[in-house]
This record gives C-alpha cells, sequence and structure tokens, in this order.
C-alpha cells in the first residue's frame, strides 16, 4: 500500500491525464452521467412516492365505494329499470359474512340544505355519518372534536363543520364550539371546526351530524345513500368487491349478472396500478443508471488500453529498470480507481444539487408534485462502491496488458 502515498505515483497519474485531457474528460464524463442519471432518478421517483402520500394522507386507501343505480336485466318478477336503495340491513348483513375481511365499514346519508347563524347563511351539503369515518376520512381538527359513539346513541344534535363554513357563518376571531346554527330550521349545536386536508377530500365543505339524527330529522327510515368498505390488510379489495356486490344482488334480488344496478369506485386497486407504475420506474431507473455506468466504467477501460499502447516504450523503459510487473499492475488499476471514484464523486454532487433544484421548483407550497425528492444515503454508498469495484476490474484488462510486455520488445517500439 506504500505506492499509494508516493509522489511519484500521482505524478504519472497526473502526467497521463494532462496529455490526454479531451478523452479522460470525455471518459468522465461517461461514467459521471451514469450515476448523476441513477442519482436524479431515484430522487424524482421518491419525490413522486411522497407526493403521492400527501395526496392520500391519513385516508384509508384499501377502500372501496358503493352505491345503488337502476337495473338493467329484468329478475324475480322485476322489470328492467327498477330503482331501490341500500338499507341498515345491508350493513350488519356484510359485516356478520366479512367479518374477517372488513376492517371498517361506514354508511352514509346526504343531502343539501341552506345552514343560518345569525343573520349569515349558505347552502352545503350536510351528511349523516358514524365516527368511524374519521378513521377512514381522518379530519383535521381545528376546533373541537369528532361525532362519538354518545352522539350516535343520544341522536344529539350537534355538528362538525368546515373552516370554509365557519368563515361564511361567524365573525372572525369568534369561537364557534358551543354555539348553534340552523340546518333545515333545527338548532345543531357546533362541536368541532375542520381544516383544509391537502390529502384527498371526497366531500369538499360538509357539515357533519350523527347518522341516527339524519335519520330522524329527514325521515330516511333504515336507507342509506352510499357505503365506504376498508378491507383488512393483506385482504384482496378486488376481490372483496366482487363479493360485497354478489352478496349485495342477492340481498336485493338483482340478477347476478347485472353490471348497471350497483356502482362502484375501487380506491385499493386504483392505488394499487400507481403503486405498481412506481416500483415499475424504480426498476427502470436502477437499469438504466447501472447500464449507463458499466457503459461509463468500459470507457474507462477502453481508454486505459489505448494509454498502455501509447505508453508501451515508457513501461519497457521501466521494466529495464527495475519495475516489477506487480508495480505496473498497481499502476494502472489506481488510475482507473482514481477516474472512476472523480467521476462518481462529480455525478453525486451534480444528482444533489439538481434533485436540490427539483424540490425547490416542485416540491414547495400545496400543489407540489414532487416532495422532497431525495436519495437514501446508503443507496448512494452502495451505488459508489459498486463504481469502484467496477472500476478496479475493469483496470485490470489494461494492467494485463502492461504487464505481459517483455522490456525487450518494449524498448524497440516506435
Amino acid at each position: 500500500m506504500n505506492f499509494l502515498f508516493e509522489a511519484d505515483t500521482w505524478q504519472e497519474i497526473y502526467g497521463s491525464i494532462r496529455k490526454n485531457k479531451i478523452r479522460t474528460v470525455i471518459t468522465i464524463i461517461g461514467v459521471l452521467w451514469g450515476i448523476f442519471l441513477l442519482v436524479v432518478l431515484l430522487g424524482a421517483a421518491r419525490g413522486m412516492e411522497n407526493g403521492f402520500k400527501k395526496i392520500f394522507g391519513d385516508f384509508a386507501t384499501n377502500s372501496v365505494f358503493v352505491w345503488t343505480q337502476a337495473t338493467d336485466t329484468p329478475f324475480k318478477g322485476f322489470q328492467k329499470g327498477r330503482t331501490f336503495r341500500l338499507n341498515t340491513r345491508d350493513i350488519e348483513a356484510l359485516k356478520s359474512e366479512y367479518s374477517n375481511e372488513i376492517e371498517l365499514l361506514a354508511p352514509r346519508n346526504q343531502t343539501n340544505n341552506l345552514i343560518v347563524h345569525d343573520f349569515r347563511s349558505a347552502s352545503y351539503q350536510v351528511s349523516g355519518d358514524y365516527p368511524v369515518l374519521d378513521q377512514i376520512q381522518k379530519k383535521s381538527l381545528i376546533y373541537g372534536r369528532f361525532l362519538n359513539e354518545n352522539d350516535m346513541s343520544s341522536a344529539a344534535k350537534v355538528t362538525v363543520i368546515s373552516e370554509e363554513m365557519y368563515k361564511q357563518l361567524f365573525d372572525k376571531n369568534e369561537i364557534p364550539i358551543g354555539e348553534y346554527i340552523k340546518i333545515n330550521s333545527i338548532n345543531y349545536k357546533v362541536i368541532g371546526v375542520y381544516g383544509p386536508s391537502s390529502a384527498i377530500d371526497l366531500d369538499g365543505d360538509t357539515a357533519y351530524i350523527p347518522f341516527t339524527t339524519f335519520k330522524k330529522v329527514y325521515n330516511t327510515a333504515n336507507n342509506i345513500s352510499w357505503m365506504v368498505i376498508t378491507a383488512e390488510e393483506g385482504v384482496d379489495i378486488e376481490q372483496l368487491e366482487k363479493d360485497v356486490l354478489l352478496t349485495l344482488k342477492n340481498l336485493h334480488k338483482v340478477h347476478p349478472d347485472d353490471k348497471r344496478a350497483f356502482g362502484s369506485f375501487n380506491l385499493g386497486v386504483q392505488i394499487a396500478k400507481f403503486t405498481g407504475f412506481l416500483t415499475g420506474m424504480q426498476f427502470l431507473t436502477w437499469f438504466v443508471g447501472i447500464a449507463t455506468l458499466i457503459a461509463g466504467v468500459f470507457a474507462i477501460g477502453n481508454i486505459l488500453l489505448i494509454t498502455v499502447k501509447e505508453r508501451t516504450k515508457e513501461i519497457g523503459i521501466r521494466r529495464a529498470l527495475g519495475a516489477t510487473p506487480k508495480n505496473i499492475r498497481q499502476q494502472i488499476i489506481l488510475e482507473s480507481v482514481f477516474l472512476t471514484t472523480i467521476a462518481g464523486m462529480l455525478g453525486i454532487i451534480f444528482g444533489g444539487f439538481v434533485l436540490f433544484l427539483i424540490d425547490w421548483k416542485f416540491g414547495q407550497g400545496e400543489d407540489a408534485t414532487l416532495i422532497n425528492p431525495t436519495v437514501n444515503i446508503p443507496i448512494i454508498m452502495i451505488a459508489f462502491a459498486t463504481l469502484i469495484v467496477l472500476g478496479t476490474l475493469i483496470g485490470l484488462i489494461p494492467a494485463h496488458m502492461a504487464t505481459v510486455v517483455k522490456p525487450i520488445e518494449a524498448l524497440r517500439e516506435e
């Protein structure tokens, strides 16, 4: 290892690089581009993944939404075009039949109403819900709390409103908790105010009231507008959707092949597609980055082969003066490792700088798309170590070519 600290060793490397400046720069750029591309693409993929997580936030993504429409097939005496409603009996049946597959199930009722406070009024959506909704679609509460089981059991006239509704109906700096607003001419106590979410929000500005209260006030009996079903971890949400729809068809005497009677949207399937896209992108990133790295390292090998050919006479003189094949081999390999190291470090630095610019341009604000595009340090170290190993291995080829040259033949080279 002493040769690493000898001035002659580094002078020879410097002299070789100086003699072939353009060739050396082009070679370094080839390797630099490979690790630069790897860093930038991996960082961009991470930024997309972070942006995706921000969009869905705490939303239970392994969910499916189900509602009723009109039948398109006659069945058991019922004509085509029949309409019907989901009801609470369906909820109990699904909970019983799929107790091991369903984690959360939220029946919902919704309508639009004029909401009044003092002399201010505005029309907003009113939703009758169970407390479990907050586990599926987490609310960012500014004041108070969300609905609870006591509200449900007592059919309490309480409501949770959005920040926008609060601004429309209340004075600035007025504390809304404990105040009353009128919905459909009935007084409701405000128990919570939720803020806008950076994650997915299916409801927008909505006044939430207990499902049982909605049932009494709007006389919906046991009917529900639609439901949200969240599967247990590891459950195939696509298969669960098919099973649930088939069960509901049996309960409502709908033909098993009727495609229109129930509407559904499988959020879990859509998210799986996007997750698959991210996985494919990461695989492509690694493939392109490593392929480019290898191509750049081979370029270094080719450059060193040419350099060895040009330095044949010099190598012959060194051999004649007593340099061993090991000395020659170490010199060539060290030159290869030096070039790959410099190229790798520059590629990582430039890649990090580009990721910084991407974060500054696309990762800030509410509409950010590439959030915190970074690459884990261990991944960078593995890529860099791989580059050094490849540089060492590729250096063995020209190093071997240099050591097989006989001193007398080398001195005869013109």
